[in-house]
């Protein structure tokens, strides 16, 4: 009885094991693709010489290693004050698969009736899951003007929702 019992605790770990080498990738894995959109402004950021607004984006990405994604963005921005914005810029996400953190880096070109700008920015957020592809993802930023630093450059914050895709 005891070698019965044995032979089937051994065979029930085998099979544990053997079922968690083929679950499902992880959530940040090479050849995954992304699509999210984010909002930002509402007074949650700041920049010398703007006044209210709001900005909207669409984002596109591709996971080409485990943990790394490259970006392109599109978007819009809409001053209470001032002209309207439109912008795209490409950038690099490096994802901490421990804590669902993110660090990225990023050029976007801004284009408006007043002036062309070009800024890098720096990004640091947070994927929360809603599901298995399904992310909230708040985040702050720095953008740096290369047009003018004090003007135009700025920090804040923007949420955004996110898909991955396998």
């Amino acid at each position: 009885m005891k070698k019965l019992l044995f032979s089937l605790l051994c065979a029930l770990t085998f099979s544990a094991a053997s079922q968690a080498q083929t679950q499902d990738r992880l959530p940040f894995a090479q050849d995954k693709l992304y699509t999210g959109a984010s909002l930002s402004g509402f007074d949650l950021n700041w920049n010398k010489s703007q006044s209210w607004h709001m900005n909207v984006a669409a984002k596109c990405g591709y996971l080409f290693e485990d943990d790394w994604m490259i970006l392109g963005k599109v978007g819009y921005d809409w001053y209470k004050k001032g002209t309207k914005t439109l912008e795209a810029g490409a950038g690099l996400r490096y994802y901490i698969e421990q804590n669902g953190l993110f660090l990225g880096a990023s050029g976007e070109y801004h284009h408006n009736a007043e002036y062309d700008d070009f800024l890098p920015s720096a990004q640091l957020g947070y994927c929360y899951f809603l599901n298995r592809t399904v992310t909230i993802e708040p985040e702050l930023y720095y953008n740096l003007s290369m047009k003018n630093h004090t003007e135009y450059s700025g920090f804040g914050f923007r949420i955004g929702i996110g898909i991955y895709f396998e």
